[in-house]
């Protein structure tokens, strides 16, 4: 369960500061440019002229046990009356009609050769490179529903659980013995956990309420299971943080030698429950003082975690995320290593998007608890999954933005010969304006073929990726209506 996205484009009344903290852009263009498509695709034709020989599969468990004050992830609260069993007919159902569109006919060698009956081993034109499951909390699932939905995975998808890297999201009350047990005989190679904070006072103010005791004992269960990485999230920028308790929660991750960790920015979205508590349901961004104040904590919490982490053997990724050098391959890191400037992604679940070349593609998005029940309840009652419903168009100028942007928001930089192979031209040809503003606020720099952030530039990543939206999608984006 990350800190999660949505998009505040404001910025201060003085026009010559840039605000740091503007959109934490996991994926481009936004969901919230998304709207339903009138011609409803059908899948097999979207995917027809795909390349299939390296796809990452996600599958999308939409159900916590809390909802954190912070949190805009598509999730609910619970879920009674057998909604997860009626979920899993539906992910079962999106996932062969989804692997049929795929048109494969190894698919049965695959799925012969991962339940043992040993009648084929090879993948045919469609293979999987990368899996997760992500939330929503999945093992909010119980022991048995994550034995179903591996199957899923592997039985109808065809993605052989125990040869990719695989990653699964967590949280500390459903890290359970018997769930950590199945992951780990299903071939989970990284497992990421939300804390957010390791001081039980911060915890509460984030509204997420937990106890370090029991952080500390899901910690202990999951280092048992021998999953090769661990991830541990921690949030900074929570009401009355200060260096010296985000050093407590930072010592305290450390003391379980995570191979990753990940650090997010507190953002206060509208209708999440800081939001409302906040009382006017609307996100900082106005220029005011209280927002130069909460950016100027924000950003000396993050150098301090950046440097305490670069002193104890961690290297930094992108802004968020940092690895432990040493430690496991990178093969088996987070989302970040995820090629996604290029590779196809399929996303089963309500709240997954799925990507093609010219399209990305997805169910209904909200943060209001009601209006995410109506959706879940909808896709539980589908019966078609042959189509796509709601998604975006993705044309060569925002296929280049994306390949720019997500590769310029990791630390490695963006090889320009690579972007010229792929696109015919250079990126300072076609972002002349973008670059160079970069450039001149000391954010970026170019040595040797290669375009990368300065540590400065990575700090301010928040504001760097939405600078590099394109007009369209800022439109679509300021006009959706928060639900």
């Amino acid at each position: 369960m990350n800190a999660s996205t949505m998009t505040n484009t404001s910025t201060s009344t003085d026009t010559n500061v840039i605000r740091p903290y503007q959109s934490y852009v996991y994926a481009y263009p936004h969901k919230t440019s998304y709207r339903p498509l009138p011609d409803r695709p059908v899948l097999r034709e979207l995917w027809r002229p795909e390349p299939k020989d390296a796809l990452s599969l996600y599958l999308h468990i939409p159900f916590c046990e809390v909802r954190c004050g912070f949190c805009n992830l598509f999730t609910r609260i619970g879920a009674p009356d057998e909604l997860t069993t009626r979920y899993l007919d539906a992910l079962e159902r999106q996932a062969l009609a989804v692997r049929d569109a795929l048109g494969d006919a190894g698919r049965d060698k695959v799925t012969d050769s991962i339940a043992g009956t040993g009648k084929g081993t090879s993948t045919g034109p469609v293979r999987f490179a990368a899996a997760a499951f992500g939330g929503g909390t999945p093992t909010f699932l119980t022991a048995g529903e994550l034995e179903r939905l591996c199957d899923i995975a592997e039985r109808r998808m065809g993605a052989d659980l125990r040869a990719v890297p695989f990653s699964v999201e967590t949280s500390p009350a459903t890290a359970t013995a018997d769930r950590l047990a199945v992951l780990a005989e299903r071939g989970t190679t990284r497992l990421s956990i939300g804390v957010q904070s390791f001081v039980d006072d911060e915890a509460r103010a984030a509204v997420r309420p937990q106890r370090r005791a029991d952080v500390e004992a899901a910690l202990s269960r999951i280092r048992d299971t021998a999953i090769p990485v661990l991830n541990i999230d921690l949030i900074y920028g929570i009401d009355g943080q200060t260096e010296a308790t985000w050093r407590r929660s930072l010592d305290a991750a450390l003391a379980w030698r995570p191979e990753e960790l990940y650090l997010y920015p507190l953002y206060v979205r509208p209708l999440t429950g800081l939001g409302r508590l906040d009382g006017t349901g609307t996100e900082p961004g106005t220029g005011t003082d209280l927002d130069t104040v909460w950016d100027e904590q924000r950003l000396r919490l993050y150098r301090y975690g950046r440097e305490h982490l670069l002193a104890n053997g961690y290297e930094q990724v992108s802004m968020r995320m940092f690895r432990r050098t040493g430690g496991p391959d990178a093969a088996l890191g987070g989302p970040d290593d995820h090629a996604c400037q290029t590779d196809g992604m399929i996303g089963l679940g309500c709240g997954a998007r799925s990507y093609t070349s010219g399209l990305h593609y997805s169910f209904d998005y909200a943060v209001d608890m009601r209006r995410i029940r109506t959706i879940i309840d909808d896709y539980t009652a589908t019966e078609d999954f042959t189509r796509a419903e709601v998604g975006r168009r993705i044309d060569t100028d925002e296929a280049r933005r994306r390949h720019l942007l997500q590769s310029l928001l990791q630390a490695r930089g963006m090889e320009v010969a690579e972007y010229r192979t792929r696109f015919g031209t250079a990126p300072a040809d076609d972002f002349p304006a973008e670059l160079a503003a970069f450039a001149d606020r000391g954010w970026l720099e170019e040595n040797g073929g290669l375009l990368r952030l300065t540590p400065e530039g990575l700090a301010y990543s928040d504001a760097l990726g939405p600078a590099l939206f394109s007009p369209a999608v800022r439109a679509a984006m300021a006009a959706y209506e928060a639900k």
